[in-house]
């Protein structure tokens, strides 16, 4: 039957699935509004997916177009920060982008310098304003791209192998038809801080 498994990766993502992780990274990477978005999970979600076969795309394409996708969200993120300027950070009245993101992000410049790029790869919402930063600071470019392409390719395929590999242990292969139904509640809990944050913000912000 054709609704015998509705909210399968392959349902909610079609042949189009390669294409909405890229996008979704690249707007995690580098638009500010991306920062609520999940990419870790869903790279890992994703891995898991390939190697139970409910997403058919080859592994090899993820793994190459995947980081392209996160890369090239950086390099638009340090433009903007380039562009813009300081004044891309002054929003103390949003109910989503909050100072505190600033400020997490100055202290890992503060700690790791340039290698926050890399490392905050790893850290949600840093790996987004980071690279923004990067671009307010006017961070040499040459050195912010090698950094955001070791950082990008040891990131997304890095979790995506993760994912990959677990979706081949045998109690995972062995349960495939629960898989569809994991892959869904691991995203949604990628989610639920975001959601929670946004909750928290709208209580904090007076009425008008």
């Amino acid at each position: 039957m054709l609704l015998a498994n509705p909210i399968s990766p392959d349902n909610l993502l079609g042949s189009s699935a390669l294409l909405v992780v890229t996008v979704i990274l690249f707007a995690e990477c580098g638009l500010l509004i991306g920062f609520f978005l999940p990419g870790d999970t869903l790279l890992f979600a994703a891995g898991i997916a390939i190697a139970t076969g409910k997403i058919h795309t080859s592994l090899a394409a993820f793994l190459v177009l995947v980081p392209i996708g996160a890369v090239l969200g950086n390099l638009v993120g340090y433009w903007i920060g380039y562009r813009v300027g300081p004044r891309v950070f002054d929003r103390p009245d949003s109910r989503l982008f909050r100072p505190e993101y600033v400020q997490r992000s100055h202290e890992f410049f503060a700690r790791f310098g340039s290698w926050t790029i890399l490392i905050g790869r790893f850290v949600p919402i840093v790996r987004t304003v980071a690279t923004v930063m990067a671009g307010v600071g006017r961070m040499r470019f040459s050195v912010y791209a090698l950094y955001s392409v070791i950082g990008g390719v040891i990131w997304a395929d890095g979790v995506l192998l993760l994912g990959e590999r677990l979706g081949h242990v045998k109690f995972v292969q062995d349960h495939k038809g629960y898989v569809d139904y994991a892959v869904v509640v691991v995203v949604v809990i990628g989610l639920i801080p975001a959601a929670i944050h946004y909750v928290q913000s709208r209580r904090r912000t007076p009425p008008d």
